[in-house]
């Protein structure tokens, strides 16, 4: 039976931004070891995976994560992209 006190902790981890970040990144691994086992035509195991998406992938992926998307454009108004 777990304390309520271990419950608290529980939940001050799940809902940390550490953690949440370390899911999205470990959900990404194992979609990355999906495809490249389905690509090899056998399971690579999840260290090759967690290697390869690493070298290939993180820095990446870390970067589309923390920049900010920018605003949508309002009616009627130009973004740069489409300034000639």
């Amino acid at each position: 039976m777990s304390s309520p006190k271990n419950e608290v902790v529980f939940d001050l981890v799940k809902n940390s931004s550490l953690y949440r970040e370390y899911l999205a990144e470990r959900e990404e691994i194992l979609r990355h070891k999906w495809i490249e086992s389905e690509k090899a035509g056998r399971d690579i195991g999840f260290e090759r995976a967690l290697l390869d998406w690493i070298i290939k992938y993180r820095s990446g992926w870390r970067d589309l994560r923390v920049k900010p998307s920018p605003p949508p454009a309002a009616a009627g108004e130009r973004s740069e992209a489409t300034v000639p």
